[in-house]
């Protein structure tokens, strides 16, 4: 991108001439040697108006720190999505650099608690020092991060008081960027600007992470991203810190900042030391800030974020028995003005301390954060110790209670005993024991019925190694293993549970002090029912209510409920690789069949074609030597370098072949590569985004980003086969505020209220055609084009709405008396559900007839006329329907019974096109391999033509 500085990198040490020529180098007492102040590295004090250092400035300032101060190491912990060197500086005292690796070690130990005996964890916890990571600038437009960063090490690398020794003696720091691209982009961008005063943060062309922008903070349990790999790495095979704390920068409105304590609910797989070592620090921070005369600080309900969800870089500790922190803090370095908001002005639980409108300075938000920072690592000093044993407790909690039988308590279990204690009692006597202190009051006999040993929380999984789709269990697995679980492989058959397991089987024990990742990545979440109080709405999770991640991934296991062991060995590379594929009947072979079900096939399909080689989708089963191979198999003629190339196939990506003696001699498809159009906007689409991800990952190359410009264009037959259009890609939550409004009078609205593109006379000239939005008038005359020529269009969630803008027989199925339902009686934030899929089509092959899909109060359709599962009327036929009415999986669906019978993915023939329309999240941040087979099929029908081999 033009307008962005180079990446620079200069050797350790090496001071840039202007940095010499203001003669930066200033004696400390106490200190080794002078070291550079920020203020003579970068002309100014960090934090100063109008000025944003960018990464390259970032590098050279901690690389001059390092060669210069005994207290700090810094290293490379891996490189960025686009090549970056992503750092972590180590800072502690000079004595504790000597001995960093026996630290390590013990912080290891303790907090995976096997093999260590309560003794020993007390003398290892004497010995050891508080690890506490520190993190900045995950979410690049939120500046603050990376610039607390360079101001809290620069005290910490140059400071002589008590209390900075008392915490390098105590506390080894991990300083870490956390989104080094995302800086460099920002920093550049705000920059350009020659008047100082008109800079502006907003308007970035493009997302602020390659791929995923913001959603880089909802990868860290599937740990996709590059960034995500290698704080995990870092997290929780390396370092495993006591402490970690997530800066952030959307400080509530009338505030400074939200520091934690956080609000209910928080989950219950958590060992409740977490929660009261949050509660811990959190007041630490608070005090703090009301000691140093700094007010503003609000907690709990003064924010909606809680300690439910797994998934984000200060939540997937707490499934590791780690303190995760979360600031959100106000700032920017244009000055700013803090409000009035009445409902901040008293004092109360939330808001110990109100701060008075006024004016507000970059600098002041970096003196907060460097006050919360010198909390927390103040803290961890005086509870030193304490710290290390209760990572070491925690996690032998979790091993004792996964090595014996045990219950975890959840929302519907209570729920369901309160129906058996009221059906017991009678209704009039169960109500005198209801209300007041005492809430839903029984006997020890009642509770006793919670413990239904059927309901009892397994041993630990096994994922068969037989099962269709192996690889993508690979995949899962992987997760786990970049999230510190231990899993083992079994090197040979073994029986557990009373079933047959193949080798090569993996199994992960619950016996684990990770345990409650585990269960979390395992078994369905149980979301209470929130609300603020009886009648009111639902109050909204701070992400998704549920998100299972072995549910999504479609991956097969076993819960065994009783102890089992067999010939198992850890898995201790990084990764592990999927079980080679076996190529059979090889020799003379006309072609090799492979099948459907796995993800990978489509990898094998791209690779293949990318080499010249012909691959056809069989629509008829094909029955030959005593076998029967599903309609849906591929096939792909042996042609030279055919055999060679299906071996290393079968090697890398555990997909087996077959020969054929003879080509197959049934109804087929031949599948050409085809020209893929994937809908992105100006400043990037993160639904677009991930689909880019998955997209590159399964080795579909011959994609093009299209902006709405290019699709308005027309024409589109020329240059594509398939258009996607994402969640957010057709339609908008601001349609019906700016109904009627005329479109230049809605931009400089939205401008003006933070929403959509800048203008375009604001931004660099190579990104103003990625302006503009998809529109009924604009767009859809191109698009109906586009299907009239026989184009394939697939919509996912909101996007579906292109069908009823087509005029298709569409309707809402979440009405009510002709009106659509209330968040009070209808709310699905992002859930699991299941729901019914017809299989018999060709967008449907290989998935399964019931399918855990990813819903976030997705569409869902009435079609008219039509019943579900009825072979189509006016050109649309449903592909998956809602047949219960309780499809709740995981997580939270208040009001599900209004989903039974609608329709949530169908399909249209437009002229000689095809139009997909997928309402749940097919994609949803790559987490959902269980519905990617949706997306792989529709993509190869758009140029699959009947074509035997």
């Amino acid at each position: 991108m033009s307008f962005f500085a180079p990446h620079r990198t200069v050797p350790r040490g090496a001071l840039p001439a202007v940095a010499i020529a203001l003669g930066i180098l200033v004696a400390r007492p106490g200190l080794a040697q002078e070291l550079t102040t920020p203020e003579a590295f970068f002309g100014h004090q960090i934090g100063a108006d109008y000025e944003l250092p960018d990464y390259g400035d970032f590098t050279r300032y901690w690389e001059t720190l390092a060669a210069e101060s005994p207290r700090m190491t810094l290293q490379s912990i891996g490189t960025t999505a686009e090549g970056r060197d992503q750092l972590m500086a180590i800072v502690t005292s000079p004595e504790n650099h000597a001995n960093l690796d026996e630290y390590r070690e013990i912080s290891a130990r303790l907090a995976l608690a096997r093999g260590v005996s309560e003794d020993e964890a007390r003398a290892l916890a004497r010995r050891g020092k508080a690890i506490v990571w520190i993190d900045g600038g995950l979410h690049a437009t939120e500046v603050l991060g990376a610039q607390q960063l360079m101001e809290t090490l620069w005290q910490f690398v140059s400071g002589t008081d008590d209390e900075t020794m008392r915490i390098l003696d105590d506390v080894i720091i991990l300083f870490v960027h956390a989104n080094p691209d995302g800086m460099d982009l920002v920093s550049n961008w705000y920059t350009r600007i020659e008047e100082k005063t008109e800079r502006s943060t907003r308007g970035i062309p493009v997302l602020y992470q390659k791929y995923v922008g913001h959603d880089n903070n909802r990868d860290f349990y599937s740990s996709f991203q590059a960034e995500s790999e290698n704080m995990n790495r870092q997290m929780y095979r390396t370092w495993y810190p006591q402490i970690v704390y997530n800066h952030h920068q959307t400080g509530p409105t009338g505030t400074v900042l939200f520091a934690p304590p956080f609000r209910d609910p928080f989950n219950y797989n958590i060992d409740p030391m977490v929660i009261t070592g949050i509660d811990l620090v959190g007041s630490a921070m608070h005090s703090r800030f009301t000691e140093e005369g700094k007010p503003g600080a609000t907690r709990r309900r003064g924010a909606n974020y809680s300690t439910w969800w797994n998934g984000g870089l200060r939540t997937t500790p707490y499934f590791k028995n780690m303190i995760g922190l979360l600031t959100e803090t106000i700032g920017n370095p244009t000055p700013m003005e803090i409000p009035l908001i009445l409902e901040r002005v008293l004092p109360n639980d939330n808001l110990p301390a109100p701060i008075e409108p006024q004016p507000w300075h970059f600098r002041q938000s970096v003196d907060y954060s460097v006050t919360a920072n010198k909390a927390v690592l103040d803290v961890a000093s005086r509870y030193r110790e304490t710290f290390l044993y209760r990572i070491w407790r925690m996690g032998m909690n979790s091993i004792e209670r996964g090595s014996e039988d045990s219950w975890t308590i959840h929302p519907r279990r209570v729920d369901w005993l309160r129906q058996e204690m009221r059906a017991g009692a009678g209704e009039t006597d169960f109500a005198r024991n209801v209300g007041g202190f005492g809430g839903s009051r029984g006997t020890r006999a009642d509770y006793e019925k919670l413990f239904d040993p059927d309901l009892r929380d397994p041993r630990g999984y096994i994922l068969p190694s037989d099962q269709a789709d192996f690889p993508t269990a690979t995949k899962f697995v992987n997760a786990l293993l970049e999230n510190g679980v231990i899993v083992e492989r079994a090197t040979s058959d073994f029986t557990a549970g009373g079933e047959q397991y193949p080798e090569g089987s993996y199994v992960v024990r619950a016996a684990q002090a990770f345990r409650p990742h585990v269960l979390d990545m395992f078994e369905p979440q149980d979301h209470p029912d929130d609300f603020l109080y009886p009648g009111a709405s639902p109050t909204p999770p701070y992400d998704n209510a549920g998100w299972t991640l072995a549910i999504q991934m479609g991956v097969e296991f076993d819960r065994i409920l009783e102890g089992f062991d067999g010939p198992f060995e850890e898995i201790t590379d990084w990764n592990a690789n999927p079980m080679p594929g076996v190529v059979a009947d090889a020799d003379g072979a006309d072609g090799f069949l492979f099948s459907h079900e796995a993800n990978d096939a489509f990898t094998a399909i791209n690779r293949l074609q990318a080499s010249g080689h012909e691959v056809y989708w069989l629509t008829a089963a094909l029955r030959e030597g005593g076998r029967t191979h599903p309609a849906g198999t591929f096939y792909v003629k042996n042609r030279r370098g055919t055999g060679d190339a299906v071996a290393e196939l079968a090697a890398e990506l555990g997909i087996s072949f077959r020969g054929l003696a003879n080509d197959p001699d049934v109804d087929a498809l031949r599948l050409r590569a085809p020209r893929i159009a994937l809908w992105d906007t100006y400043g990037g689409s993160m639904p677009s985004g991930w689909i880019r991800w998955i997209l590159e990952q399964y080795g579909f190359t011959e994609y093009e980003l299209v902006f709405p410009q290019r699709l308005n264009a027309g024409g589109l037959s020329d240059d594509y086969d398939v258009i996607i259009f994402p969640q957010g890609a057709i339609g908008s939550q601001f349609e019906e505020v700016f109904a009627g409004v005329p479109d230049s009078v809605r931009q400089a609205m939205m401008r003006q209220f933070g929403f959509g593109a800048p203008d375009p006379e604001t931004i660099p000239e190579e990104y103003r055609d990625r302006l503009g939005r998809v529109t009924p008038a604009t767009t859809m005359p191109a698009l109906v084009e586009f299907l009239e020529d026989g184009g394939s269009i697939v919509t996912i969630g909101g996007s579906t709405s292109l069908g009823q803008g087509l005029g298709l027989p569409l309707e809402d199925h979440l009405v009510k008396d002709g009106q659509p339902l209330g968040r009070d009686e209808y709310y699905v934030p992002g859930s699991i559900l299941e729901v019914t899929v017809d299989n018999s089509r060709l967008v449907t092959t290989g998935v399964p007839s019931t399918l855990p899909v990813s819903f976030n109060n997705s569409p869902v359709f009435s079609v008219t006329a039509l019943a579900a599962g009825d072979n189509g009327a006016n050109g649309v036929t449903p592909l998956a329907w809602f047949d219960t009415d309780q499809p709740l999986i995981s997580g939270w669906a208040w009001g599900q019974e209004y989903l039974q019978g609608g329709v949530t993915m169908a399909e249209a023939e437009v002229g000689d096109g095809h139009l997909y329309l997928f309402g749940p999240l097919i994609t949803r941040r790559a987490q959902p391999h269980g519905t990617f087979k949706l997306l792989f099929n529709a993509i190869a029908l758009s140029t699959a033509e009947p074509e035997r081999p």
